[in-house]
C-alpha cells in the first residue's frame, strides 16, 4: 500500500468530526457479476445519476440523503453527524470508487463510515437487511470495566429506539460508549427494525474490541470507546423505548477526541499495521442456531395434528411455540435421515440460513442431531395465498392493492434467488400454497431452502422432475431441463390466480374443458382480458389498464420458449413501470397437450410428483 494512501485511512479513523472529515475508511463493497448489455451507454446514465445525486446533495438546507430512479436507479445517504461539505466529499469518493472498480456492472455499492452509495437496474429503496449482513470487528481491545455489557445494551437500545426516530438516525452516549444507528430513509419502520436487528446480532459479539461495525444494505451500525460525532449530536433514546427495555437508562453525554488521545491510537494502529495481525472479520457467514429435538417436539405439542399448518412433498410443516414464546412454523423433512444426508445438513442449512429478504420466509434453525431432520422458520400469521384468494371462507380478502403488492414481492424474492444472492438459487416449486403472507399481507416465499442451485458454468440443469404440475414449465416437467425460467414459467401461472381467483388446474368457465393459462391467452386474443379478473374484486379499487398489463406480463412469463421469457428483474421493472408498451407474448404450442397432462395427473394427491422425496438439501451445487 503506498504510504500516502495508508496514512490517509489511518488519519480518516482517528480525526475529530468537529475538522473536516467525510470519514471514507472503506468498510465493504460489491459490484453485481451482470453487465449491462450496452456499457457505454450505461457508464453514460450512470456518470448523470451521479450527477443528479449530487445536485439534490449540495440543496440548501443540505439534506444528506438522496435517491434518483432516472437514468439509473440509486440511493446516496450520509451519516448524519457529517457536515454538508465531507458529506459531498464522500459522495465524490464513493461515485470514483465504483466507477473505478465496478465498470459496466449493472449494480452495485459502497459503504463507508460517513456513507452509503448504491445503484441498480431496477428498485431497491425499500430494502432492508440483505445478503451480505456482516459485523466487521476493530483491531484493539479495552480492558475498561463493564465495557462488553455496556455496548450491548447500547446497542440494543439502539436498535430499538433508531425505527421510531425522524429520518431512522440516533446517537448515543453512555458510560464512555459513543454508538449511532442508521436506516436508508426510504424503507418501512418494520424493514428498518429487522435491519438493525440483524445489525445488532452481526456486532453483538465483537467487545471487548473498542469498536466496531454492523453493516447491511439497509442499516448501519457503529460503537467506539472515542467520540467520532459532535456532542450536539446525541438525542434521549428513553422516549423511544419500550418500557420493558433491558437496558439502565443513564444520562447521555457528549464528547470528543482529543489530540493526545488520537495521536496515540494513530500510534497504536501503525504498531498493528507492521505486526499484520488485524482481526479476520467475524460474522461473514453466519451459522444457523441449532435447536434441540425435545424442544421442537415440546413447541409443536409432540407433531400434533392440531398444529399442523400444511403438507407438502419435502415434508410437513407445524405451528410451534418455544418456551421464549416466539412462534415458529417447525418441517419435518421427509427425506432420509441416512449418515450422507446428515453429514451436509449442517453445512446446507448454514447456506440457507444466510439468505435475507424481505420477501423470502427466513431460516431461523435446524434440528439435524435428533432422530429426523427439522427446519425451523419464522410463522406467518397470514398462512398461504391460496386460502385467501381460493373459494374458501377467506375468499375476496384480498383487494387488488394488496394483490399488486403480492405480485411485485414474489418477482422481488425470485429476482434476489436468481440474481442478487451469490448463488442462483432456482426455487422449482412456485405455486399459490408457497406464499406466505405477514402481518401485512406482504409476499414471503416459502420452501426456497430445498430448491436446487445452478452450477455457474452451466445454463441449465437435466434433473428429476420435483415440482407441483400445472405450474411447471413443459421443458422442465417434460425433458427434466432446469432453469430459472422454470420458476418465471411459474410465476406467470400463480399471477393469472391472483388476478382471477381461479386454481390452474381448474376448469374454467364452467362447463369448458378450458384451464387457467389456456383460458386466459384465448382472452388475450380477443381482446377480452378483463373478463379474466376475480369477481370479488370492487371495479372502483383497480385501474382496468393497470390489470391488463398485469396479466400481459403474466402471460409473457408462460411462453414456451424459454428465452422468450422476462428475468425476474425484468419483470418488476416491468410492473412497477406504469407506461411503455410490451413486448407482444406468443401463444404457447403446448398449451392443449399441457392442459390434458394436467387433467390427467389433476387427481393425484397435492399433484406432486412423488420424486420430491428423494430431493435434499445435500444435493445443492454452489455457483
Amino acid at each position: 500500500m503506498a504510504p500516502l494512501a495508508f496514512l490517509a485511512i489511518l488519519l480518516s479513523l482517528v480525526l475529530s468530526p468537529v475538522t473536516a472529515d467525510p470519514q471514507t475508511n472503506l468498510l465493504v463493497h460489491g459490484c453485481s457479476q451482470y453487465n449491462a448489455s450496452q456499457p457505454s451507454s450505461f457508464i453514460a446514465d450512470l456518470n448523470a445519476t451521479f450527477s443528479d445525486l449530487r445536485s439534490k446533495i449540495s440543496a440548501s438546507p443540505p439534506p444528506l440523503f438522496a435517491t434518483t430512479s432516472r437514468p439509473v436507479y440509486a440511493l446516496f445517504q450520509c451519516r448524519a453527524y457529517l457536515s454538508p461539505s465531507d458529506c459531498l466529499s464522500c459522495l465524490s469518493t464513493a461515485a470514483g470508487y465504483l466507477t473505478s472498480t465496478c465498470g459496466a456492472a449493472n449494480g452495485a455499492r459502497v459503504i463507508y463510515d460517513g456513507c452509503v452509495l448504491r445503484y441498480e437496474s431496477v428498485v431497491f429503496f425499500d430494502e432492508g437487511s440483505q445478503v451480505g449482513n456482516r459485523g466487521i470487528c476493530g483491531n484493539s481491545t479495552t480492558t475498561a470495566a463493564g465495557f462488553a455489557d455496556d455496548v450491548q445494551r447500547l446497542m440494543l437500545d439502539l436498535s430499538q429506539a433508531t425505527p421510531r426516530i425522524g429520518k431512522y438516525f440516533a446517537a448515543a452516549v453512555r458510560n464512555g460508549v459513543y454508538a449511532v444507528a442508521q436506516c436508508v430513509e426510504t424503507v418501512a419502520e418494520s424493514t428498518c427494525e429487522d435491519c438493525l436487528s440483524v445489525a445488532y446480532r452481526n456486532i453483538e459479539g465483537c467487545p471487548p474490541d473498542a469498536e466496531a461495525r454492523a453493516v447491511d444494505a439497509g442499516c448501519f451500525m457503529r460503537y467506539s470507546d472515542e467520540a467520532f460525532f459532535p456532542a450536539n449530536q446525541t438525542v434521549d433514546l428513553n422516549p423511544f423505548l419500550d418500557s420493558g427495555s433491558s437496558s439502565k437508562k443513564g444520562a447521555i453525554i457528549g464528547g470528543v477526541v482529543g489530540g493526545a488521545g488520537g495521536l496515540i491510537l494513530l500510534a497504536f494502529a501503525v504498531f498493528l499495521w507492521i505486526r499484520r495481525s488485524r482481526k479476520s472479520q467475524r460474522g461473514q457467514l453466519q451459522g444457523p442456531l441449532n435447536f434441540r429435538y425435545r424442544d421442537l417436539k415440546a413447541a409443536t405439542d409432540n407433531f400434533s395434528e392440531k398444529n399442523k399448518l400444511g403438507e407438502g412433498g419435502f415434508g410437513s410443516v407445524y405451528k410451534g411455540t418455544l418456551k421464549c414464546g416466539t412462534v415458529v412454523a417447525v418441517k419435518r423433512l421427509t427425506v432420509t435421515a441416512a449418515s450422507r444426508a446428515k453429514e451436509s445438513f449442517q453445512s446446507e442449512v448454514k447456506l440457507i440460513s444466510n439468505v435475507h429478504h424481505r420477501n423470502l420466509v427466513r431460516l431461523l434453525g435446524c434440528c439435524g442431531k435428533g432422530p429426523e431432520l427439522l427446519l425451523v422458520y419464522e410463522y406467518m400469521a397470514n398462512s398461504s395465498l391460496d386460502k385467501l384468494i381460493f373459494a374458501g371462507e377467506q375468499c375476496g380478502t384480498l383487494n387488488w392493492k394488496q394483490r399488486f403488492d403480492i405480485i411485485v414481492g414474489m418477482a422481488r424474492g425470485l429476482a434476489f434467488l436468481h440474481q442478487e444472492f451469490h448463488v442462483c438459487i432456482i426455487h422449482r416449486d412456485i405455486k399459490s400454497s408457497n406464499i406466505l403472507l405477514d402481518n401485512n399481507f406482504q409476499a414471503r416465499i416459502a420452501d426456497f431452502g430445498l430448491a436446487r442451485l445452478l452450477p455457474n458454468d452451466q445454463s441449465h440443469l437435466s434433473t428429476n422432475f420435483a415440482g407441483t404440475l400445472g405450474y411447471t414449465a413443459p421443458e422442465y416437467a417434460i425433458h427434466g431441463q432446469l432453469s430459472e425460467k422454470v420458476d418465471t414459467y411459474s410465476y406467470g401461472v400463480v399471477v393469472l390466480e391472483i388476478v382471477s381467483g381461479r386454481k390452474c388446474n381448474a376448469t374454467i368457465p364452467e362447463p369448458s374443458t378450458q384451464y387457467l393459462l389456456e383460458w386466459a391467452w384465448t382472452l388475450y386474443e380477443e381482446d377480452m382480458l378483463l373478463n379474466l379478473v376475480d369477481d370479488t374484486l370492487d371495479p372502483n379499487e383497480y385501474q382496468p389498464e393497470e390489470v391488463k398489463r398485469v396479466i400481459e406480463i403474466a402471460l409473457l412469463c408462460t411462453q414456451s420458449t424459454v428465452t422468450a421469457r422476462p428475468t425476474m428483474s425484468e419483470i418488476i421493472v416491468m410492473l412497477l413501470s406504469r407506461g411503455g408498451s410490451l413486448t407482444q407474448p406468443t401463444r404457447p404450442v403446448f398449451i392443449d397437450a399441457a392442459s390434458r397432462l394436467r387433467g390427467d395427473m389433476s387427481t393425484s394427491s397435492g399433484a406432486t410428483s412423488a420424486s420430491n422425496a428423494t430431493i435434499s438439501i445435500s444435493q445443492f451445487s454452489a455457483r
